[in-house]
């Protein structure tokens, strides 16, 4: 049997992608231990190199013994405080190594892992909380009183258990060899329970038998859409090991010498990957920051020897500019990788890295949450700068294992190379679908390929170029803010009859959300104006707050929904 157009054309673009692979860079995912679990993993490396480091933070160290025995006492207190498995536990932490005990703990227990940001305010929060039925909360002490006001206000689910961790629990060895000061059971009140006590209590325990089933539910996380508020992604440890094995030592390099440094938040998906989930993949250490400081990130390459780590572009910018960069000892940097969420990879700034340092500043990927991101590599396609002499945006090719292609936004045909439309990717590491929106998933699916909602385009040899995006998402410094939260917190006040936002194009955040507001008659137009920012505040982290403009009357679409094509005309007549 012929095969289909679809299928002919996708043979011509891997052909193509064969024919223009890098020289040196494998063609296959590379699974260290095999297609079993990170749980297995951590296991592994637990046994082979118990007592050599697995993180790094500030002054302390876990080493991999310690990870698998916390993380199994985590486990092992969920079912004793009767979580199932399959129920969902949010976790609301910043950077630190208990979330990586957490994180492994609910993977053993078998409990779904929702991580929430540690900026998120009131409205955020309770929207993951409602919409994943969290029966648990893991968070900061500092946290802990957003936690109570929703509880009180009962704006959220019937949380069964919030259970709270303090900066003083890093670390609280198994082994009685630090921190062995005993925590009070009430220290953070009788709707609190102590992480830390609650490991000491779980130790001596034998573990959970680490289960085989690497394709159930493992993570929610939490993404947003062409409209309304952030849905839930649902993910799997099969995902989680295919995106390891689809970039350790393909697009990144590793061996005996790796160590890998994360700044970004693990409750974003590429911190997740970066922080939580490559270095237990290939059993190497990684060096984890609170968040990102050039001085802390100079201090740290040279007191761990860093080999690998990703940043933003102006992030790079800043280094170099670091009065340090020259005096630190930055020789075991070998793979320095950016992102261009706001300011992009130019030939410029990789020259003037390159004239301070060997290394050179390599473009890392393209990806999305629904696809666990890291979808597409551009290492090995720096000679003569070709990744950066091939405009428009260039995110190379997909990883192994992964496809691309573009096709007709409205009618789904394919469409050749040279053609811009819309990016469709199949990737093992596809979610499952969202988190009980079975219309929104069918929606985002067309026979097997996620719709993305971003123009592409693929260029004569194969190479992808993103063009931008055709959602209504807003990328502030490289992070989402949508639109339908925004409009959601400034249509509860009392004060405002309408709103819709749209983007605005901004140099140094990349975009910035710009609300356009219609206010009821009658009400104190002044007072109201004045008093929305400090209302948008007490819902959402401070870099979603919309700039303000008003309007008398909202412009309407014949269905009768904000004109927001109109608003962008607005906008772009009236500028700031």
């Amino acid at each position: 049997m012929a095969p289909s157009h679809g299928e002919a054309a996708l043979g011509a673009l891997q052909a193509l992608w064969q024919a223009n692979w890098p020289a040196g860079i494998r063609q296959t995912p590379r699974h260290v231990l095999g297609e079993v679990p990170l749980t297995h993993h951590l296991r592994h490396w637990a046994g082979v190199q118990p007592h050599e480091p697995a993180v790094f933070y500030e002054d302390s160290t876990t080493t991999w013994q310690q990870l698998d025995r916390l993380s199994d006492a985590f486990a092992r207190w969920l079912t004793h405080l009767d979580i199932a498995p399959g129920e969902r536990v949010a976790v609301f932490l910043p950077n630190c190594p208990q979330f990586h005990w957490v994180f492994y703990g609910l993977l053993k227990h078998g409990a779904v892992h929702v991580p929430v940001s540690p900026m998120a305010k009131g409205f955020e929060l309770q929207h993951q909380l409602e919409d994943s039925g969290a029966a648990a909360i893991v968070c900061t002490d500092t946290l802990l009183p957003l936690v109570r006001r929703l509880r009180a206000q009962r704006a959220g689910p019937a949380l069964r258990h919030c259970i709270v961790t303090t900066a003083a629990d890093v670390l609280p060895a198994l082994d009685g060899t630090a921190s062995d000061a005993p925590e009070p059971a009430a220290a953070h009140g009788p709707d609190a329970l102590a992480l830390r006590e609650g490991l000491r209590a779980h130790a001596g325990l034998s573990p959970l038998p680490l289960k085989d089933d690497a394709d159930a539910v493992a993570a929610l996380n939490y993404t947003g859409g062409t409209t309304g508020l952030p849905k839930g992604c649902i993910h799997t440890q099969r995902d989680m090991v295919y995106t390891a094995a689809a970039n350790c030592g393909v697009s990144i390099e590793v061996d005996a010498d790796t160590v890998f440094l994360n700044t970004f938040l693990q409750a974003w998906i590429a911190g997740e990957n970066g922080g939580l989930i490559f270095h237990v993949f290939c059993g190497r250490p990684l060096v984890l920051l609170p968040r990102w400081d050039a001085a802390q990130v100079l201090q740290a390459i040279a007191r761990h020897r860093v080999s690998t780590f990703v940043m933003t572009v102006d992030s790079a910018v800043e280094l170099m500019e670091h009065p340090a960069f020259m005096q630190t000892d930055l020789r075991s940097l070998r793979q320095p990788r950016v992102v261009s969420f706001m300011r992009k990879l130019t030939l410029g700034i990789r020259q003037r890295w390159r004239a301070l340092h060997p290394s050179t500043l390599v473009e890392a990927a393209w990806g999305m949450t629904e696809t666990h991101t890291s979808n597409t590599f551009t290492t090995g396609m720096q000679v003569d700068d070709f990744d950066l002499r091939s405009p428009p945006v260039f995110i190379g090719l997909p990883v192994p294992g992964t496809s691309l292609k573009v096709c007709d936004f409205d009618s789904g045909a394919d469409l050749p190379p040279g053609r811009e439309g819309e990016l469709c990717i199949r990737t093992p590491a596809l979610f499952k679908g969202y988190w009980n929106q079975p219309e929104a998933t069918a929606a985002s699916l067309r026979a097997g390929w996620f719709r993305t909602g971003d123009i592409g385009m693929i260029g004569p040899a194969g190479h992808v170029h993103y063009l931008g995006r055709r959602k209504e998402m807003i990328k502030v410094k490289g992070m989402s803010v949508f639109p339908m939260e925004i409009e959601t917190v400034l249509g509860r006040h009392p004060g405002v009859a309408s709103v819709g936002v749209v983007a605005r194009a901004d140099e140094r955040k990349g975009e910035v959300p710009v609300a356009f507001v219609c206010l009821h008659s009658g009400s104190d137009a002044s007072a109201t104006l004045q008093a929305l920012p400090a209302w948008c505040l007490e819902a959402m982290a401070s870099y979603k707050l919309p700039e303000l403009r008003q309007v008398d009357e909202m412009p309407r679409t014949p269905s009768g929904k904000v004109d927001k094509k109109v608003l962008q005309r607005w906008l772009e007549e009236t500028p700031p």
